[in-house]
C-alpha cells in the first residue's frame, strides 16, 4: 500500500454510501501460489470470552504495543512488469533516432521492478504469516522485516494461499530469523461493537511498526473485494495509511480482531481521513487452514436473493415473523433449479436451521462443503415444501457477476409502461414459444417498480400470483393492489424466471 520511486499502488473504488474507497493495490498479476505448506496448522484459537470493562489508564495502550508489536511485520514486494519501447507509445521509426540511437531498432522491451510495502503478522512460530491479498498479489520476490531487527535485515518468503474474497493470504518464510518467533492472538470479531478501543499496529509510508489507536466506527460495512460479492467490514478511525494493508486491528486484550485493508480516501493524498476499514478476524479464520492447501473451496446453490425484500415484505409472503430469503432469480441448469427452486420461493430453512436473513443464508452456503446434499425449505403460494439441494463449488473467477439490473415500475402508481406481446417482440426478448404476457416498455427511475427491479424488455406473466396474457390483464391486477401493500410479479428476463414484489406509495 505504499510506494518508493516507482508506482507501488493504485486506487481501486469501491461504492460505499455513495463514496469512494481508496483501496492501494500491489499488483494485478494474478501469480498462482508457488508452493503448498507441508503440514497444515490449526488457526490460532479465537478467544471468545466477554471483554470485560474496566478504567483505560495512561499504560494500557502503552502496554498492548509493547507486547504485541514484536508479532507484527513489515512485508517488501517486488514485482516484474515488461515496459514498452517508446516508439509503441510515438509510432514509427522516423523518431527512433531520437530516443533509441542509430543502431536499436531491434531492441526489446526491457523489464522494470516495481516495488511494494505492506505488514503482515505471525499466527504460528513457524512462520505463517497473514496478510492481504492485495499486498502480495502478483509479487515475484517478497521480503520480511520484523521488530528490533537490524536495519535493513530482511528474510525471504513465498506465497501459500490467497483469498480474494476476504483480501487475505498465508505466506510463509523461507529463511527464519535467529531469534525465537512471536505468534498473534486472535479475539472474537463479532463481539465488537462502536465505539469499542482498538489499536492499529504497520508500517504506513514505510514507517515500520507505527502504533495508532482509536475507536470501532461501525460493523458490518459492505465492502465489494469480488464483484457482486460481499465481505462485511470493520470500520474504525484508528489511523490506517498506505502501508498498513495487512496488519492488525487489536482489542484492548491485544487480540487480532481484524486485518487493516482499506481507507477512504480523496485520492490526493492517499492518506488517512479517519475512515478506515478491516476484515474481521473471524471470517479469516475460518478459512486459514484452506489457505494453506492453496485453494478456499466455498459453496453455491445458484440463486440470487432479493436485497430489497423488507421483514413486512416476507411476512406479506407468508414467512413467519418476516424471516426468510426471498429468490429473486434462479440460474438456469443450476443447483437450485434442479432441486425445485423457483422464483419467488422464500427459503425459510437451510440444513435443518432456520433462515433469518439473506446474509445468513449466504454465509451457510458459502461454508458449506461443495458435492453436499442439503435440505432446505422454501415458502411457496403460503406453503411450506421441503427441497434437497446439491452444494456446487464457488468460482469467484468465472462465476458470472450479472445481478439484478435496472429497477422499474408498472401501471396504476406503480410507474411502468406496458405493451402486449407481439410476435416481433417475443423474437427479439428471446421468448419461449406460445408465451404469454405484458412487455415493459418504460420504467420510471424513481418508481416503485425501479426499486424492485423491473426493466424494459421484462414479459410479467404473473402478478399477484395470477397468470396474465396481455398488458390489461397485467394494469388490471396492478390497480387492485391497495396504497402500502405489495404487488408480486413474475417476470421472464433472458429465457429466465425473476420474481419481484413492488410496494404501492
Amino acid at each position: 500500500m505504499s510506494t518508493r520511486k516507482t508506482t507501488l499502488f493504485y486506487a481501486v473504488l469501491i461504492a460505499v454510501a455513495s463514496t469512494a474507497i481508496g483501496m492501494v493495490i500491489a499488483s494485478r498479476l494474478d501469480l498462482a501460489p508457488s508452493s503448498h505448506a507441508a503440514n497444515i496448522v490449526a488457526a490460532p484459537e479465537v478467544n471468545t470470552a466477554p471483554i470485560l470493562g474496566g478504567p483505560v489508564d495512561a499504560t494500557t495502550f502503552r502496554n498492548i504495543a509493547k507486547a504485541q508489536t514484536p508479532m507484527v511485520v513489515n512485508i517488501a514486494t517486488e514485482q516484474r512488469q515488461r515496459t514498452r519501447d517508446l516508439t509503441d507509445f510515438f509510432g514509427g521509426e522516423g523518431l527512433l533516432p531520437f530516443f533509441n540511437g542509430p543502431n536499436q531498432r531491434n531492441r526489446r522491451p526491457q523489464e522494470q521492478v516495481a516495488e511494494g510495502a505492506g505488514t503482515g503478522f505471525i499466527i504460528n512460530a513457524s512462520g505463517l504469516i497473514l496478510t492481504n491479498n492485495h499486498v502480495i498479489e502478483g509479487a515475484t520476490k517478497i521480503r520480511v522485516g520484523f521488530f528490533g531487527g537490524e536495519q535493513g535485515t530482511t528474510y525471504d518468503a513465498k506465497i501459500v494461499g490467497r483469498d480474494p474474497l476476504t483480501d487475505s493470504a498465508l505466506i510463509q518464510l523461507t529463511e527464519m530469523p535467529s531469534t525465537p518467533l512471536v505468534a498473534a492472538k486472535f479475539g472474537d470479531s463479532d463481539q465488537m461493537a462502536p465505539g469499542d478501543w482498538v489499536m492499529a499496529i504497520g508500517n504506513p509510508f514505510n514507517l515500520g511498526h507505527t502504533v495508532t489507536v482509536g475507536v470501532i466506527s461501525a460493523m458490518g460495512r459492505p465492502f465489494f473485494p469480488v464483484s457482486g460479492r460481499e465481505q462485511p467490514m470493520l470500520q474504525t478511525d484508528a489511523a490506517i495509511n498506505p502501508g498498513n494493508s495487512g496488519g492488525p486491528l487489536l482489542n484492548v486484550r491485544g487480540e487480532v480482531i481484524g486485518i487493516n485493508t482499506a481507507i477512504l480516501s480523496d485520492r490526493a493524498q492517499a492518506g488517512n481521513l479517519g475512515i478506515g476499514f478491516a476484515v474481521p478476524i473471524n471470517s479469516v479464520s475460518r478459512i486459514i487452514e484452506q489457505l494453506q492447501t492453496g485453494k478456499v473451496t466455498r459453496g453455491r446453490i445458484g440463486v440470487s436473493l432479493d436485497a430489497t425484500a423488507t421483514k413486512e415484505t416476507l411476512t406479506e409472503l407468508g414467512a413467519s415473523n418476516g424471516r426468510g430469503a426471498l429468490v429473486r432469480q434462479v440460474e438456469g441448469d443450476g443447483p437450485a433449479e434442479k432441486a425445485g427452486i423457483k422464483a419467488g420461493d422464500v427459503i425459510t430453512e437451510y440444513n435443518g436451521t432456520p433462515v433469518a436473513n439473506n446474509d445468513e443464508l449466504v454465509d451457510r452456503v458459502v461454508a458449506t462443503k461443495p458435492g453436499t446434499s442439503v435440505p432446505i425449505k422454501v415458502l411457496r403460494r403460503g406453503r411450506s415444501e421441503s427441497l434437497s439441494v446439491q452444494v456446487a463449488e464457488l468460482d469467484l473467477t468465472n462465476e458470472g457477476t450479472e445481478r439484478a439490473a435496472d429497477e422499474t415500475d408498472g401501471s396504476a402508481g406503480f410507474g411502468l409502461t406496458l405493451q402486449d406481446l407481439t410476435p416481433d417482440l417475443a423474437r427479439r426478448l428471446r421468448a419461449p414459444a406460445g408465451s404469454e404476457g405484458a412487455v415493459v416498455t418504460e420504467v420510471d427511475p424513481r418508481s416503485p417498480a425501479a426499486r424492485a427491479g423491473l426493466a424494459p424488455g421484462d414479459l410479467i406473466t404473473e402478478v399477484n400470483r395470477t397468470p396474465v396474457a396481455n398488458s390489461n390483464q397485467a394494469s388490471r391486477e396492478f390497480q387492485k393492489v391497495r396504497s402500502g401493500q405489495i404487488a408480486t410479479v413474475l417476470v421472464v428476463r433472458d429465457t429466465q424466471e425473476v420474481f419481484l414484489t413492488l410496494r404501492k406509495p
